[in-house]
């Protein structure tokens, strides 16, 4: 994806087994931050989810809606997101079609093997879905900070 993309539409199950459509998402007059990160209850992830959490009032003050994207399952995301006290919403794209589609599913390296994962970006859509920034090098402790200093 690139600045002033439109956001791409989905219908995925959050943590709670419910179906969310991207185009309920749109048009509530909230900017809407779509984080990816490869896997729940792994250090880097957790940091970067109790970031957002820690920073939720301010980013909600802001104007932002937080969702967060992995491949996770939806029992994976209620365990990881009750576990943190997480209050922001978690997609379980199993399918990779969203993560795909936005760029965020990719080849990556550990102890010398290769294989495909999500990559940990963060994307930022304008009320009406307009893709207005991708942050590409998220520091995992300072994921919220990161949106809030550049707004």
């Amino acid at each position: 994806m690139k600045i002033g993309d439109k956001m791409p539409e989905f219908q995925i199950m959050d943590q709670d087994g419910n179906l969310v459509e991207s185009s309920a998402l749109l048009n509530k007059g909230r900017s809407i931050v779509l984080y990816t990160y490869p896997k729940d209850n792994t250090s880097g992830c957790t940091a970067e989810a109790c970031s957002f959490r820690d920073a939720y009032a301010e980013l909600q003050e802001a104007g932002y809606t937080v969702i967060g994207v992995s491949k996770d399952s939806v029992k994976s995301h209620a365990g990881f997101r009750a576990k943190h006290s997480l209050p922001f919403t978690l997609l379980a794209d199993t399918e990779t079609s969203l993560l795909q589609q936005l760029g965020a599913w990719g080849e990556k390296k550990l102890y010398g093997k290769t294989y495909m994962g999500a990559l940990r970006k963060t994307y930022i859509f304008t009320p009406d879905g307009t893709l207005a920034r991708i942050i590409e090098k998220v520091d995992t402790k300072r994921a919220a900070q990161q949106i809030l200093e550049e707004k």
